[in-house]
């Protein structure tokens, strides 16, 4: 008999444009709450990204930081969701200078709720992980866009284009 830990388990949920945001409360890199109805009556992209400090997610993070001007000046902010503790994400923001919340879903309630916990290739096996993935999400809460495993390279310059900044 095999045993499956509640972790391991993937996502079935898979959302799409016009579906309602789910909403969430998570904890920022200080620890400090902070909720997508913050957000509410603004345009927000929401990006799901496996670990804090590696290589593609470093890249991922250092475009939308580098950025953020363009599209805040556009009326986006932006939120990163990972499994990572509040105290590594406070270090990868430090290190790479990213001035946008980072927020820490450690349960995975949230990670589940968007469908971005499932299984994946890595290296050529299947695992199960975070499904690198973006929401954009309507002032009214409706999701834009739902952009299931992007690749980090070349995602934002997709996503300008998407959003008609490009």
């Amino acid at each position: 008999m095999s045993t499956t830990s509640e972790e391991t388990l993937p996502s079935s949920i898979r959302l799409a444009p016009g579906d309602r945001a789910p909403g969430f409360t998570l904890p920022d890199k200080d620890g400090r709450p902070v909720s997508l109805s913050d957000f509410a009556g603004e345009d927000v992209i929401v990006y799901f990204y496996p670990a804090a400090s590696t290589p593609a997610c470093t890249t991922q993070a250092c475009d939308f930081r580098d950025n953020l001007g363009e599209l805040a000046d556009a009326g986006y902010a932006v939120l990163g969701v990972s499994k990572d503790a509040p105290a590594a994400l406070a270090a990868f923001a430090a290190a790479e200078h990213l001035d946008f919340p980072l927020l820490s879903d450690e349960s995975l309630e949230v990670h589940r709720a968007y469908g971005v916990w499932g299984q994946k290739q890595l290296y050529g096996k299947t695992v199960v992980g975070v499904l690198r993935s973006t929401f954009v999400v309507r002032p009214d809460g409706t999701l834009a866009h739902a952009l299931y495993n992007v690749k980090a390279k070349g995602h934002l310059n997709m996503l300008r284009k998407k959003l008609k900044l490009a």
